[in-house]
């Protein structure tokens, strides 16, 4: 039996309005993860935090999803009615996040 190698899933992710400051200021990424393993937006969450997010988690994440004034456009559609942190990533979806946090 030939084991056939699994492609990678391969998504966009995207940052505005001041929440790509968090990730090294760069507002668009292309993104391969791992095609063997399902993802989901929470999935993504945690992979995002422990390889890309580089200033200031707390204005990023809270507890296990993001914080209040962070925005998740998946595809252009509200994360919240796609199931939110349940949502499973397909391939060539653009995932934005957007800040409405603005200081005062």
């Amino acid at each position: 039996m030939g084991s056939k190698e699994t492609p990678d899933l391969k998504i966009i992710l995207e940052f505005g309005a001041g929440a790509e400051l968090l990730f090294g200021n760069i507002k668009k990424r292309q993104l391969s993860l791992n095609g063997a393993q399902k993802w989901t937006i929470a999935e993504l969450l945690k992979w995002m935090h422990a390889n890309i997010l580089t200033e200031r988690a707390e204005l990023f994440i809270q507890g296990d999803t993001v914080r209040p004034g962070i925005l998740v456009l998946i595809n252009d559609t509200d994360w919240e009615l796609l199931g939110e942190l349940e949502y499973e990533l397909q391939p060539n979806d653009n995932v934005l996040f957007i800040s409405t946090l603005h200081g005062g």
